[in-house]
């Protein structure tokens, strides 16, 4: 059996996805996408040589941008990340904060130990919570 250039780099593809789906690093995608090119390439009829330049320009330009794009996004302590951590932006009633800026709140059926977190002074009421340090629920004004 004698496969072709489009099919080799078809399984190349194939097997960036696969490591992709088994690291989860977004940069094999990038990669698979340059594959993809040079298999498009080598369908179109073109020499080899221009099959690994679509596939390094494709797949290295993509990398190139999502590294760009990933360093400008801000870091966010993962206490304070909502897409680690949900309860972030939830609501919360505070009945009673003692003169450190400490409360015991009801979330989620149990008691939680709450600090504030916010400027000025804190007073009861509906407050968000913003981070979670351990089983403490830092909050702020809504």
């Amino acid at each position: 059996m004698d496969w072709s250039a489009s099919t080799w780099w078809w399984v190349l593809a194939g097997a960036l996805v696969a490591a992709e789906l088994a690291s989860g690093t977004f940069y094999l995608l990038m990669l698979a996408l340059g594959a993809a090119a040079g298999a498009v390439a080598a369908h179109a009829g073109a020499g080899f040589a221009f099959q690994l330049l679509a596939a390094a320009l494709l797949g290295g330009g993509a990398v190139a941008l999502w590294h760009q794009r990933r360093a400008h996004e801000p870091r966010v302590d993962a206490n304070a990340n909502r897409d680690i951590n949900l309860d972030i932006g939830a609501q919360v009633a505070v009945q009673q904060w003692d003169s450190l800026g400490a409360a015991q709140v009801q979330y989620r059926g149990a008691p939680w130990a709450a600090r504030f977190v916010g400027s000025g002074t804190p007073l009861p009421g509906p407050h968000v919570i913003r981070a979670v340090n351990g089983s403490e629920l830092q909050l702020d004004k809504p």
